[in-house]
């Protein structure tokens, strides 16, 4: 049988992040075999499951969790926050204090959800569907991290704000992004000495958690989106600096990596909005 399967989709997404096992955001919801023509899209619903089956995809893979497992443990992988913040020097209890009200929020969001909607459609359909987030945000974060190092390398003079956006638009995925990267706290000639990529770990940690990097001195945070209100109240501090890439930009760093390694297995990609 040709094509790949769903839990071939999962193995070459969990090698490229370095991950033994799939995270609690990511799930199978309906396992297939010999899948050639993928469809794949930011959020998946009823209606993409539907087009999928038109446009003769005999798969599909939604990067932002669909329902199931995914939906009801979310919260677990906002955990990834807290060891991000410790390997940046945030203390272990004050990274754990300021995730708190984060994770709070999300099991509520969680046990509201009508989490078996999209995946009971699926199953009906008889169409292979997975997730996968973490893992793709986690390769998505380490080009970012690995982009603004290669940048500051070759700079004679102590890196900005600004320069760390110009690295980070030396990726495709920004450069050719109908958004803009915005600073909505700090400002761009202010020093970038101490950088935090903060992405793969569910969700951005919003205002608290950008607070504890900032009193750990960490000068400079990158998210992917930053709401509004959030951002008010980083600017009543303004210790430090927040870039937001943009969320859909952000996530096609990780995920074009990823499909192209699965295009290279012979797998037709249709992408829908991503």
């Amino acid at each position: 049988m040709g094509g790949i399967s769903t839990d071939e989709l999962v193995s070459i997404a969990l090698e490229m992040a370095g991950m033994r096992k799939l995270p609690a955001d990511s799930e199978v919801y309906v396992r297939g075999e010999g899948i050639e023509r993928l469809l794949v899209a930011l959020d998946v619903g009823t209606a993409e499951l539907l087009l999928a089956r038109e446009l003769g995809c005999d798969g599909v893979l939604a990067h932002h969790p669909a329902g199931g497992r995914a939906v009801l443990r979310f919260p677990e992988v906002l955990t990834r926050h807290v060891e991000l913040m410790v390997e940046h020097g945030v203390d272990p209890t004050a990274a754990k204090a300021a995730l708190q009200p984060l994770v709070s929020r999300a099991v509520l969001r969680a046990h509201a959800a009508n989490y078996d909607q999209v995946p009971a459609v699926a199953r009906a359909l008889g169409l292979p569907f997975l997730n996968l987030h973490l893992p793709l945000d986690e390769i998505g974060r380490r080009i970012m991290v690995e982009a603004i190092e290669r940048y500051r390398s070759q700079l004679d003079r102590e890196c900005t704000v600004q320069d760390v956006i110009d690295a980070l638009r030396t990726l495709p995925e920004f450069a050719e992004a109908d958004t803009s990267i915005m600073v909505p706290v700090g400002a761009i000639d202010r020093p970038a000495r101490r950088i935090a990529v903060v992405h793969g770990a569910g969700t951005n940690g919003g205002a608290p958690v950008a607070q504890a990097y900032f009193a750990h001195g960490v000068d400079t945070v990158i998210y992917l989106h930053l709401a509004p209100e959030e951002a008010e109240r980083l600017r009543f501090d303004a210790v430090g600096t927040v870039i937001v890439v943009g969320h859909l930009a952000g996530d096609r760093v990780g995920i074009n990596r990823y499909l192209a390694e699965v295009a290279r297995r012979g797998v037709e990609i249709v992408r829908l909005g991503i």
